[in-house]
């Protein structure tokens, strides 16, 4: 069975959630194994990470990028990219801030580009925004209209009651469809 990985970073809870969302959606497949890891911890195991088949990674959006710890991440993989240790393999990725821009699409691009630098293959949202659909907003998939990865809205409250209900489907439906790309395509 292939292996993914969520590596995320989480300053406040919201992120860490919306990560644990995106992982239900990828176990609910029963086509990955599926492990969750802080960027600590998968900093701790960068010489192991080549184990996974994919890795979806998430960090929330600050002053319009990814966060401190997630670019310490991204700079320790260099080992990695010097043996193009994740070459092949397929990435994707989400973020997460308490405004509905909060210039998110620049966290994505920057996650877009680690992928590019390893040689891995970016698997986008593929989802379109449900409100042409005529879903009401807060509840439709890809509310915020992204392409290039899921994007969430989180509220300044407890990471339960932060996101509107289709953020939290987007996040399923996003770890659902990573799991099956990697599944058949790898």
């Amino acid at each position: 069975m292939k292996k993914i990985a969520v590596i995320y970073h989480s300053g406040y809870g919201h992120t860490a959630f919306f990560a644990n969302k995106v992982a239900e959606g990828a176990v609910a497949t029963k086509k990955v194994e599926v492990e969750v890891l802080t960027v600590e911890q998968a900093t701790a195991r960068m010489d192991t990470l080549s184990q996974f088949d994919g890795m979806i990674w998430g960090s929330p959006t600050y002053m319009g990028n990814v966060s401190g710890p997630f670019k310490t991440f991204m700079d320790a993989s260099g080992s990695v990219w010097m043996k193009q240790g994740w070459s092949g393999k397929w990435a994707a990725g989400f973020t997460v801030s308490g405004s509905p821009s909060g210039d998110k699409q620049s966290t994505l691009i920057s996650l877009t580009v680690l992928a590019a630098q390893h040689g891995m293959f970016w698997m986008p949202l593929m989802m379109t925004n449900e409100t042409y659909a005529g879903v009401k907003p807060d509840d439709a998939v890809n509310r915020l209209g992204s392409s290039l990865g899921a994007m969430a809205q989180a509220g300044q409250v407890a990471p339960e009651v932060a996101f509107a209900p289709g953020d939290l489907k987007t996040a399923t439906l996003f770890g659902a469809k990573f799991a099956e790309i990697v599944a058949t395509k790898s």
